[in-house]
């Protein structure tokens, strides 16, 4: 039916409203843009793009890899390292400036007591724990199997140990003579805390230092009272006092009155172990445990020192010290002297990780203190206070803040430089001051292992060429090679 809307104003009826016109449905053709044949066409082009691209960033970063020194190259070190400087190119190295394309990982210690789970055998995992923060100091047991620490003392008895400190000879020439210092300079730079005045924890580190004897405040005085130096009696040397003493003052005195074992720095017997291609299969594994430990290029660690195995008999001892030293702009690394570009009279080790394995357990004593681990401040004139002295392994080793104890197999590493924030080697990390208690009962045995770095990129980059060219050199010569290997084994 038909609905109407009311009558009009002249009473006609409407007209009924006109019936909705129908909808034309216009036809669309069905684009082929999304068809599934086109979509596959334009994956396969971007693909191709794709790889295109990856294909030419990878051409570029190998084309200038090849050139760079200090990539993850593995070159193998195939000579003892202490013959590395005798036998590189000792031509001065040019001024080539090498691209830093390599980054030293650390290890993040999160908190102290903090444990991670670390492989560093095919189907095993190892705990680590952080022992301290300042310095970085981690201890991983069961780093080395008793079969292992067996085989690396045997390996060092049959190599021979030598005494690891001696009394330097009488008439040496003096550094001081060579650099021509005077006695006033001489006592200024003894002058730690700059008051005019000697006092005695600065004469025991200096003559701990130069003469390698560990003097205490008792043998100072002992000194004083022979010497007749101390005229005012009050304990302290002035630059008067001071300019009386010959430089060798101290030394010549302790000779004429005898010098035991337990005056020196350290009391023990060591010897170096060489882990390159053609050593002992434990050797070479406990060097790639490290490098798998460490995180480190391959090439660093091969590049690195000999293991140095270490021997203490009941009553040995090491006091307090640093494994590496501060490098300043006159200072060179022992192990890159050769690609030094200056000539330097001061030397110090490099050595940027300290990895400590301890091959027995001992029954008493020797553990290996860290005096001011975790300290909030370091300062070297507090060490040696209240008739305390924190580098006295012999008498104060308790009042450490952080001691391990000995266990067989255990390693201990620790950080010796602190990061330069820029991936690379930053200034020494003083707090990784530390030493081995005396052995009260029982002998113990310990190794180092060390990692040198060259806080100088450049500098490391230039060594680590000369090296490469040292071995392509070798490698071309397979007679000289076989004769090499041949000795590389007589000497372990």
């Amino acid at each position: 039916m038909t609905k109407f809307q009311g009558n009009t104003k002249d009473g006609t009826e409407p007209l009924p409203a006109p019936p909705p016109l129908a909808r034309e449905r216009i036809p669309v053709q069905k684009s082929s843009v999304c068809s599934r044949s086109y979509f596959m066409v334009v994956m396969v082009f971007f693909h191709v793009y794709i790889l295109n691209v990856i294909a030419l960033l990878l051409y570029v970063h190998y084309n200038n890899a090849s050139n760079a020194v200090g990539s993850d190259l593995d070159f193998t070190s195939r000579t003892n390292n202490h013959k590395i400087a005798e036998q590189l190119n000792t031509e001065p190295p040019s001024d080539t400036r090498f691209t830093r394309n390599v980054y030293l990982p650390r290890i993040e210690g999160i908190r102290v007591g903090h444990v991670q789970k670390v492989s560093l055998a095919p189907g095993k995992m190892h705990e680590m724990r952080t022992l301290s923060l300042k310095p970085l100091l981690f201890e991983i047991p069961d780093f080395l199997s008793e079969e292992e620490c067996a085989v690396v003392v045997r390996l060092a008895q049959l190599k021979g140990l030598t005494e690891s400190q001696v009394m330097v000879p009488e008439g040496q020439e003096e550094l001081s003579q060579q650099l021509n210092l005077s006695p006033e300079e001489i006592f200024h730079l003894l002058d730690l805390n700059q008051d005019g005045q000697l006092q005695p924890q600065e004469i025991l580190t200096h003559s701990r230092v130069r003469d390698g004897i560990w003097l205490t405040p008792e043998n100072l005085r002992e000194i004083y009272d022979g010497l007749k130096v101390d005229q005012d009696n009050n304990g302290v040397l002035s630059m008067e006092e001071f300019g009386q003493l010959n430089s060798d003052s101290f030394q010549r005195y302790l000779l004429q009155h005898g010098v035991k074992k337990s005056h020196l720095v350290r009391n023990s017997k060591h010897t170096w172990l060489y882990q390159g291609q053609g050593a002992h299969q434990v050797l070479r594994e406990l060097r790639n445990r490290v490098t798998r430990l460490t995180r480190l290029p391959p090439s660093l660690v091969e590049l690195s020192e000999p293991l140095q195995v270490v021997h203490y008999e009941q009553g040995g001892h090491y006091h307090a010290h640093h494994d590496s030293g501060p490098v300043y702009s006159d200072t060179v690394c022992t192990h890159t002297r050769v690609a030094a570009n200056t000539s330097s009279p001061f030397q110090t080790s490099c050595r940027y990780i300290t990895v400590l394995f301890y091959l027995n357990s001992v029954e008493e004593g020797g553990e290996t203190t860290f005096p001011v681990a975790d300290n909030r401040t370091f300062e070297e004139v507090s060490l040696i206070q209240n008739n305390v002295d924190l580098l006295d392994t012999r008498k104060h080793c308790d009042k450490g803040n952080l001691r391990v104890k000995p266990t067989k197999g255990t390693a201990v590493l620790w950080y010796n430089y602190l990061s330069d924030g820029k991936g690379w080697v930053g200034e020494q990390d003083e707090y990784s001051l530390h030493g081995g208690c005396i052995v009260t009962r029982g002998t113990k045995w310990i190794a180092n292992n060390w990692i040198n770095v060259d806080p100088d990129y450049q500098r490391q980059a230039r060594y680590q060429q000369l090296v490469l060219q040292q071995q392509e050199s070798q490698e071309r010569q397979p007679d000289m090679n076989a004769d090499e290997h041949t000795g590389n084994h007589q000497e372990l």
